[in-house]
């Protein structure tokens, strides 16, 4: 059988289950220009509902190693998109502090898919191939981007936002249901005495603390994953505010920063495992989404539709195409059979990076007034990175 035939299934069912919770977590940026004032609050508060998710999410894939060793990645990604339907119908509530709740138990439901993806992938997919295979897989999440951009603005028209975020629940399920199927083929090697306790969660963050190459991989993440979640968070809301687009139309910028990023997941895929290193790859693309932030500072309404979609093009290739890369990598420098536990581990600070750059970024929009002051701070970590990544971390 051919390498593609063989990797075929796997790759078709953690990319379907990757991106059917990443629409559940990126449904709310979308719905927060009708959904904040709701609720009364601003739109731009769905930042601290993204860290509260994210906050979620750190736990569930810190925890993610020891039940996928116990139970199966199969039976775990199914568990996840269960909880993100669960975090859903309880944000749909519309009472706040239920909002927010809801919004940790999706990101619980979040965190432990990517370890579960990664074991399953691991297990399929030749080494020669793994940048490429663990983009295509990553390239769920911004699909799951897209179709929060392109769907969720007709879903809360027709049905309201609660409505909408229960629609989205319930293909969660649907996902979980279907994949039941292959659990007999991927869920194998089993060790039913698998730590699960909330003890055993911090043994990833330990394990990847103590190893030099993971510990980069983790500073990576977490300023990579700042810089992304400020696009994904805030760029719907910045472009009703700012340049006074409508939900529908901001939507659709939306998905196109979210498609080319698919497109550049692939594509820097192809191109660590066969031009570059992929420590190269990441550093390039840490330097392309910092000098698309700092540009946000020429960003305005009198820009065209054509520069405007150009420019959410480049951004999104770069700020939400890197993780791929970056998880095929951790996947080639984890000790050997802890790629989940690795993962998990690595995962923790890219979700702790997630967390606390929202409040940090209302904080920076409240005192400057405007929404490309904020993006333009938060490039400078992020080229800061990308050029340590390119001159001072040794090639392996």
């Amino acid at each position: 059988m051919s390498d593609a035939r063989r990797i075929a299934l796997p790759l078709a069912v953690t990319f379907a289950v990757q991106a059917l919770v990443a629409f559940a977590v990126y449904c709310a940026p979308v719905m927060a220009p009708v959904a904040g004032p709701a609720l009364g609050f601003s739109a731009s508060a769905v930042g601290y509902y993204i860290a509260v998710t994210y906050f979620g999410s750190m736990i569930g894939s810190a925890a993610a190693g020891g039940w996928v060793a116990r139970f199966g990645p199969i039976r775990v990604s199914p568990a996840g998109l269960a909880l993100a339907l669960c975090g859903l119908a309880i944000a749909a509530s519309g009472w706040p502090p239920l909002v927010i709740l809801g919004g940790f138990v999706v990101g619980l439901g979040y965190g432990p898919t990517t370890p579960a993806s990664s074991v399953i992938l691991v297990r399929s997919a030749p080494p020669s191939m793994f940048s490429l295979v663990f983009s295509i897989k990553q390239t769920g999440v911004p699909a799951g981007g897209a179709l929060a951009g392109a769907l969720v603005p007709v879903l809360v028209l027709a049905f309201g936002w609660q409505g909408a975020a229960v629609a989205i629940g319930v293909a969660c399920l649907l996902l979980a249901l279907a994949i039941g199927g292959v659990r007999e083929r991927y869920d194998r090697d089993l060790d039913p005495r698998a730590p699960v306790s909330l003890r055993s969660a911090l043994a990833p963050v330990r394990l990847v603390l103590a190893d030099r190459r993971l510990r980069q991989m983790c500073v990576t993440s977490f300023i990579y994953g700042g810089v992304q979640i400020t696009l994904v968070t805030y760029l719907v809301t910045f472009l009703v505010e700012s340049f006074t687009l409508t939900l529908v139309v901001a939507g659709l910028v939306m998905a196109v920063a979210q498609v080319a990023s698919v497109i550049g997941r692939v594509l820097w895929g192809v191109l660590a495992d066969r031009v570059l290193t992929r420590r190269a790859m990441l550093g390039l693309l840490g330097v392309g989404m910092g000098l698309s932030a700092l540009l946000s500072l020429a960003a305005g309404p009198g820009w065209p539709m054509w520069l405007l979609l150009a420019y959410a093009a480049v951004f999104g290739a770069t700020a939400v195409g890197w993780n791929g890369v970056f998880l095929a990598e951790v996947a080639r420098v984890a000790p050997a059979g802890r790629t989940s536990q690795a993962t998990g581990g690595c995962l923790f600070f890219t979700f702790l990076g997630v967390v606390v750059t929202p409040p940090i970024f209302n904080a920076v929009l409240a005192l400057a007034g405007s929404y490309s002051i904020a993006y333009a701070v938060f490039a400078v970590p992020a080229l800061a990175v990308g050029a340590w990544m390119l001159v001072r971390i040794p090639k392996p």
